[in-house]
């Protein structure tokens, strides 16, 4: 079965992320050890489109990003944004760009609590080949 362990306090950075962007997307990734799939370090990124409907990486930062894991042999574990008036589920869009088949795609709505304190929906999901395959997401203590 599918499963994405993450820590605490990397859900609540992400979580932290989507509210303080809302009513634009938030995008990121969450970077982690080559072949280990541990998510650790946190990378928000800017939404180049600043929209409430789609996001888009700047494509100098991501070079850069991927450079910057290349040289620290990590891999991105993570890729997360928010939707900000729907529910937390790929939209066509999302899986057309879906480009990393080992990585986790988690997507966090706001569309119940925009910026404020309040419930968000996190979910996590696998996309290969155009194929959505929601997971389980495990949520542990620590940093």
């Amino acid at each position: 079965m599918l499963m994405l362990t993450i820590t605490q306090a990397l859900h609540d950075k992400i979580v932290a992320h989507a509210r303080a962007d809302h009513p634009d997307e938030a995008c990121g990734v969450i970077a982690g050890p080559a072949g280990s799939g541990r998510p650790e370090r946190f990378i928000p990124m800017l939404n180049a489109a600043r929209s409430p409907t789609f996001y888009e990486f700047d494509s100098g930062d991501l070079l850069k990003l991927y450079r910057e894991m290349d040289d620290r042999d990590e891999e991105p574990v993570v890729i997360y944004h928010s939707h900000t008036a729907t529910e937390a589920y790929p939209s066509r869009t999302d899986i057309s760009y879906a480009n990393e088949p080992g990585a986790h795609y988690v997507l966090v709505s706001t569309a119940e609590c925009g910026n404020d304190e309040g419930p968000v929906q996190f979910r996590s999901f696998r996309i290969v080949d155009g194929e959505v395959t929601e997971e389980e997401v495990e949520i542990v203590p620590g940093g």
